[in-house]
């Protein structure tokens, strides 16, 4: 789930609203946008609205949400789909920590955050990214006090849940880019239109950018190598009598 922000008219005048955007690796490993939705404001009840209407036209489980760090979102996420799993977008969280140092000291954090955020590492465990975190805000927190705060905070938890999956599919899941990607189309599309009439005229839109992506009717290669994401099929009733 990732947003972009549009420019739409509303009561005669223009304002920037975000358009929530959620895509899915469905079960035959193919991916498709399953939703878009206007909420001009964040809240609870807003995430949790979109959930219940994913649960409303079927979806019955999610094995692993992939986002920004929205506010309110484990909890409305809590609410509908319990047992769903939640990463954190790291790409978004190095950009914010990028922002938050000296442009002298941009490239060795780079370097530290790369570390702390490795993947394909089989040994490298979920807990051992959090030590590795904590000590990274540490030794950057003598000399920025944001950061200092941030090492001990629960919430970047969600940012290493990636390291619970098969290695070599890590890469994949521990940010937003097959959102991202598709927002660049989406700006593409919008930008020649300048400020929409309306939210509908946007989602209109967006949703006959995203019916157009031929690449997201081809199966993902090696997505399923994660068997907790997805599981071996068992067999039906009529292959055991063709066996």
């Amino acid at each position: 789930m990732d947003a972009i922000h549009i420019k739409v008219h509303r009561k005669r005048s223009v304002e920037n609203e975000a358009f929530y955007v959620v895509m899915g690796v469905k079960e035959d490993k193919t991916r498709d946008v399953l939703g878009i939705f206007n909420r001009p404001t964040e809240s609870a009840t807003g995430w949790k609205e979109m959930f219940l209407a994913l649960q409303e036209r079927g979806v019955i489980n999610i094995g692993l949400l992939v986002a920004d760090g929205l506010k309110y979102l484990e909890d409305a996420l809590a609410a509908v789909f319990p047992k769903t799993a939640m990463q954190k977008c790291v790409t978004h969280l190095k950009r914010n920590m990028l922002n938050r140092v000296r442009h002298g000291d941009k490239m060795q954090l780079a370097d530290d955050l790369r570390e702390v955020f490795r993947t394909g590492d089989r040994y490298y465990t979920p807990e051992k990214g959090w030590k590795a975190w904590q000590e990274l805000c540490a030794k950057w927190g003598k000399d920025y006090r944001s950061i200092k705060k941030m090492g001990n905070d629960p919430f970047y938890r969600y940012y290493f849940t990636y390291l619970k999956y098969h290695r070599r599919i890590q890469a994949m899941i521990y940010t937003t880019n097959w959102i991202e990607r598709l927002n660049r189309d989406f700006r593409r599309v919008l930008r020649m239109r300048g400020a929409m009439p309306n939210e509908e005229s946007v989602i209109v839109l967006m949703a006959k950018t995203a019916m157009d992506k031929t690449a997201y009717r081809r199966a993902l290669p090696g997505i399923d190598r994660d068997k907790e994401l997805f599981p071996e099929e068992e067999l039906n009733f009529l292959d055991l009598l063709h066996n």
